[in-house]
């Protein structure tokens, strides 16, 4: 393949909301959380979107303010069992996102590095990229049982010491002002995905180089985020 600055090393996606729609899954965790927790009002679906990517018991403080660390603490324990009973009932509802699927080949044919840097866990991650029969691209995952959770660079450093790629041969591709924000700690150009969960102004606030609103436009834009960052 053609057209991608030679020095482009390694390639990290997100993965909620970048990958996969899995926004029904989490919102439907969290409202049954909210309920074995014996909360009668649990969070809207928008509010819930704005904490993925976040670690979880992180992203339930923000969800419920008012209560203490033990509550939030909790929480996270209802939601992970509520996750747990969710894939056994059968496949959760992750569908990729349009065009992921092809980028992901195309940039694997050329000879570039895959990463993941995730809020999941290990387990999920593996669960997800197993089922869309996508782990055999992924050299080095980093996920929420690795680093510290996003804004933290933690995840993009690993990936990079991983994989032998410096900060100006690698792009951060994710949804979220949390991704962006990782990136630009880590030095990294980011691409922001304006099809998952957060504004794309707000993406381009936060540091994204550029936001594509298909995963199709990704291969076309990696050039010109790249001559940026130098």
């Amino acid at each position: 393949m053609t057209g991608l600055p030679p020095r482009l090393k390694l390639v990290v996606f997100d993965c909620d909301g970048t990958l996969v729609d899995s926004q029904h899954s989490i919102v439907a965790c969290m409202e049954s959380a909210w309920r074995a927790f014996g909360l009668a009002v649990p969070p809207t679906a928008a509010a819930v979107r704005r904490i993925v990517g976040l670690p979880l018991v992180e992203g339930i403080a923000l969800l419920l303010p008012a209560g203490s660390g033990s509550d939030h603490a909790n929480l996270a324990e209802c939601y992970k069992q509520a996750f747990l009973a969710l894939r056994e009932r059968g496949p959760e509802d992750e569908p990729l996102f349009p065009g992921v699927r092809d980028a992901v080949e195309q940039l694997d044919r050329a000879g570039v590095l895959l990463g993941i840097a995730t809020g999941k866990g290990r387990r999920g991650l593996s669960v997800t990229l197993s089922r869309h029969e996508l782990m055999e691209f992924f050299v080095t995952r980093q996920t929420a049982d690795d680093a510290p959770g996003k804004p933290h660079p933690g995840m993009l450093l690993q990936a990079m010491a991983e994989t032998g790629a410096g900060p100006a041969e690698t792009v951060m591709v994710g949804d979220t002002t949390f991704d962006m924000m990782m990136a630009r700690n880590a030095g990294v150009p980011a691409v922001g995905a304006a099809w998952g969960y957060h504004e794309p102004e707000e993406l381009h606030e936060s540091g994204a180089r550029a936001v594509i609103q298909s995963c199709a436009e990704l291969l076309s834009v990696l050039p010109e985020v790249m001559e940026r960052a130098r």
